[in-house]
């Protein structure tokens, strides 16, 4: 599969796998961005995609950053739609109770997963059909 890239700013990098193997595509900031302690922000990457029917993106956040820093997704993970053409952004807040974040133009931010998705086929009725697990919500598994 092919995953077509449109640079939208001259800095922008191009997504890529780090490594033979990684699940994720490195997105990468166009801009520099402070986030104090409890902030978001929507980090520009400078890039668009065009990803193929059938499939979908999703925004993950780097758990390296996640565990030194405590850069997060505000939602996590962020979906990518097949149609969407414009610009990705990286919906950030920093966990960190009292130190900013200083993300730098040309960091890695974030990562990108594309995935085959299925579209479901809605069908409403009175009951559904019985399993294991039932009604049981929060906690119903154990600990």
């Amino acid at each position: 599969m092919k995953l077509r890239v449109r640079r939208l700013h001259p800095d922008a990098r191009v997504p890529v796998y780090a490594r033979s193997g990684d699940a994720g595509l490195d997105l990468c900031a166009v801009e520099d961005v402070t986030l104090k302690p409890g902030e978001r922000a929507a980090v520009a990457t400078g890039i668009a995609v065009a990803i193929a029917e059938g499939h979908a993106g999703f925004v993950h956040a780097r758990s390296g950053r996640a565990l030194t820093e405590g850069l997060a997704l505000a939602n996590a993970p962020g979906l990518i739609d097949c149609g969407y053409r414009g610009e990705l952004k990286v919906v950030v807040v920093n966990l960190d109770p009292s130190e900013p974040i200083y993300i730098r133009r040309g960091e890695k931010i974030a990562q990108l997963v594309i995935q085959q998705v299925e579209r479901a086929e809605v069908e409403v009725g009175d009951e559904l059909p019985a399993s294991e697990r039932g009604s049981g919500g929060f906690g119903s598994t154990g600990r």
